[in-house]
C-alpha cells in the first residue's frame, strides 16, 4: 500500500528520506535510454548488490567522478593502478570484485557490436502488473532472467536476474510503482 508523504502525496513506502523520495518521484521507473546512462545504471545496480540503494544514491556523484561519468570507452581503459586508486576512494563502495566487474563490463559493452541500451530494452515485457503492495513486487521475472543470461553470455559480470530486474525497474522497462502512487504511469490491468 502507498503511504502519504510529508507533502500529502501518495507514494510507494520506500521513498522515506528526501534523497530517496526525489529519486522515487523523478527517476525510478522513468524511461531511460542511451548507452552511457544505461551503463551507469547497470554499474550502480551491481554496486548496490547486497547494500541499500540509499547508500548508492548518497555516493552517486562520487561514483560518477571515479568512473569518469560512466563513459564505457573511458572506463574500459582503466588498469590495475586505477583499481588500486578506486579501492582507496572513500566516496564509493570499495569492493574489488565490483570495481573490476565495472571495468570489465565497460570493455564488454564496447564489444557488444550493438547499443547496450537497445539490447537491454529488447527484453522489456509487453505489460507489467500493477502491484498493490510491496509484497506484490517481484525480485525477478522471466524477462530479467533472460536478460541476465544474455548479458552474461556477452561477457558482463554482476548481472544476475535480481540485478537485471532492478535495472528494468529503474529504467522504466517495468512500472512497479504501487497502485495509487503519484509516480505510477500506467493504469492497473483489470
Amino acid at each position: 500500500m502507498t503511504v502519504t508523504g510529508p507533502d500529502g502525496l501518495e507514494r510507494c513506502p520506500w521513498g522515506d528520506d528526501p534523497r530517496l523520495r526525489r529519486y522515487h518521484d523523478e527517476e525510478w521507473g522513468r524511461e531511460l535510454r542511451g548507452d552511457r546512462a544505461m551503463f551507469e545504471r547497470l554499474s550502480l545496480e551491481a554496486f548496490q548488490s547486497g547494500l541499500s540503494w540509499s547508500l548508492i544514491l548518497r555516493k552517486r556523484e562520487a561514483f560518477r567522478e571515479a568512473f569518469v561519468g560512466f563513459v564505457p570507452a573511458l572506463v574500459s581503459r582503466f588498469a590495475d593502478a586505477d583499481v588500486e586508486r578506486l579501492l582507496t576512494d572513500e566516496g564509493i563502495v570499495r569492493n574489488r570484485a565490483k570495481i573490476e566487474a565495472t571495468i570489465s563490463n565497460a570493455r564488454a559493452v564496447l564489444d557488444l557490436g550493438e547499443s547496450l541500451s537497445d539490447l537491454v530494452w529488447s527484453f522489456a515485457p509487453d505489460t507489467s502488473p500493477a502491484p498493490r503492495t510491496v509484497a506484490d513486487v517481484p525480485a525477478t521475472s522471466a524477462e530479467s532472467t533472460a536478460l541476465a543470461k544474455e548479458l552474461k553470455r556477452r561477457g558482463l559480470k554482476f548481472v544476475g536476474p535480481t540485478t537485471a530486474y532492478a535495472l528494468m525497474q529503474a529504467t522504466g522497462m517495468v512500472d512497479d510503482h504501487l497502485v495509487g502512487c503519484l509516480a505510477r504511469r500506467t493504469p492497473p490491468l483489470s
